[in-house]
């Protein structure tokens, strides 16, 4: 995925860049005669070394493109269409500077992108105030796009800020440590790198996982906190729980909290269709509640909790093996015998202690 935010130059950059194209050297000499004593230019005398000037990682994008219409091989329409065809370079203002000059030729072009059109023969001055305004609007659209990469930063903090402070309240509310929030959320970043190629993805379940148990608010203390064999009546009570959760987290438009609400009703669903709150089977079950749940469990396992002894790294393979195409899904649990060594490691980066409550320390290293 491009980052949008490298399409503009810094600040600081002392002068804009203006890339002239067009095939006659004479008038790239008169258009150079014009703008030189302002600004910085890049010289393309055909359509192909044009596209490449502007692809070349290299080089800072241009600023501003003065592009001639009539080239051989590729016109300047062509020319248009495939840097407005590129998420790298369909920000760049494009001037055609033709001796096309009929008002279909200059609806065409503005259609294809262009925000001018110079017909030849021109006036320095005239090119001069062309781009001195068009470069000033790209200023001002930068800015505002800045403005709103800093507001979209800003609101991002106070989500995942939102997010942090519901899991310390489940935290008080069930007998779990932070410390297991936080190494479960590891070990399902870690099983999803190794499921998908998409990176956005990865990191939105890992901010999503911490919100599994989210609606164990809605449940009663005294069943939470019981340490005994729930009664059938109170396990119904925390079999509700997902679907609070999901109720609590429901959004339509954000794909965050979209995520963190199908987590919460999907984690107890197991592969075989015994789990609950609605019986799902195999891939019925999203993948993120597929991934949280076995990242969830393997944790449990593995920690010292009132009513049992932590299992050691082998108890807890067998039983994955033991559950594969059972509780779990098969590939998953394959995936996480393999990366066991890895869960170890993030295991003892975390281990059960009061500093481990979720804290800003944690969610400034994960975010």
């Amino acid at each position: 995925m491009t980052n949008i935010s490298n399409l503009y130059p810094a600040d600081d950059t002392p002068q804009a860049t203006i890339l002239l194209v067009d095939d006659t050297p004479e008038n790239i000499d008169l258009l150079a005669a014009s703008l030189r004593d302002d600004y910085q230019l890049k010289v393309a005398l055909n359509g192909e070394r044009a596209l490449a000037i502007t692809q070349d990682k290299r080089l800072l994008k241009p600023d501003l493109i003065l592009l001639d219409v009539m080239m051989p091989e590729m016109d300047g329409y062509e020319v248009c269409k495939r840097l407005k065809a590129d998420p790298t370079t369909a920000h760049i203002p494009v001037i055609f500077v033709t001796a096309k000059h009929e008002i279909g030729d200059e609806e065409y072009g503005f259609d294809l992108g262009a925000v001018d059109y110079i017909t030849k023969p021109f006036t320095p001055s005239l090119v001069r105030a062309r781009v001195r305004t068009h470069l000033a609007l790209f200023d001002q659209n930068r800015q505002l796009f800045n403005q709103v990469q800093e507001r979209t930063k800003a609101l991002q903090d106070s989500k995942l800020r939102i997010i942090q402070h519901l899991g310390k309240a489940v935290e008080y509310k069930d007998n779990e440590t932070g410390a297991h929030v936080i190494r479960m959320s590891l070990i399902t970043r870690l099983l999803a790198e190794h499921t998908v190629s998409d990176q956005a993805w990865v990191e939105r379940i890992f901010q999503a996982a911490p919100m599994h148990d989210v609606g164990k608010i809605g449940v009663s203390d005294h069943i939470l906190r019981k340490p005994g064999k729930l009664t059938p009546e109170e396990w119904n009570e925390m079999k509700k729980h997902p679907l609070i959760g999901a109720q609590i987290l429901e959004s339509d438009d954000d794909p965050l909290l979209f995520m963190a609400s199908v987590v919460s009703l999907t984690h107890h669903e197991k592969w075989d269709g015994s789990g609950y709150p609605n019986s799902l089977m195999a891939d019925q079950i999203p993948l993120e509640g597929r991934i949280v749940a076995i990242a969830d469990v393997i944790d449990a396992l593995m920690s010292k909790r009132p009513y049992k002894e932590p299992w050691s790294v082998e108890q807890t393979i067998d039983y994955l093996v033991e559950q594969k195409g059972i509780h779990f899904d098969p590939d998953l649990a394959d995936l996480a015998i393999k990366l066991m060594p890895q869960i170890v490691d993030i295991r003892a980066l975390y281990p059960d202690e009061p500093s481990n409550l979720l804290n800003d320390s944690f969610f400034k290293l994960a975010y």
